[in-house]
């Protein structure tokens, strides 16, 4: 490989300027597919245990609810309406504290292509360098 200067023609770096360009590109919409397939597959299978989790967890806390109103009514004297209230009450708070959280979670940011716009970053500032440095180089010549 000549690592020598050689002046090259305006036509010559614009057409290769094109030609990397369109390449840059078309290998950076790749990786922004597969980047975001796989963050979609891993979100997908997140949701799918939550689903199955709820699904097994539902029937456990409402007996274990059950059982709580029970233990009120027998230890405390309490009637059956204000010891489910208390227990619903609590349940309730818990269950909106968790759903703010996940909610939270949940945001865009999640499942964005990070990888993919940080090498869109780098490449842009490669570019830039090269452009400057060619620039230079026909300054000096």
């Amino acid at each position: 490989m000549d690592t020598s200067y050689r002046p090259r023609a305006v036509s010559e770096i614009v057409s290769d300027l094109f030609l990397q360009t369109t390449t840059l590109v078309r290998k950076e919409v790749q990786l922004a597919r597969a980047e975001m397939s796989e963050n979609v597959t891993t979100v997908g299978r997140g949701l799918g245990m939550i689903v199955g989790g709820a699904v097994l967890l539902i029937p456990g806390l409402v007996i274990l609810l059950q059982a709580a109103v029970s233990v009120l009514v027998e230890q405390y004297g309490m009637t059956t309406a204000l010891s489910a209230l208390i227990v619903g009450g609590v349940v309730l708070v818990l269950g909106l504290i968790l759903l703010l959280i996940g909610v939270n979670r949940m945001k865009i940011e999640t499942i964005m292509p990070n990888r993919t716009v940080h090498q869109i970053q780098r490449d842009a500032s490669v570019a830039n360098k090269q452009v400057s440095q060619d620039h230079e180089q026909r300054r000096a010549a």
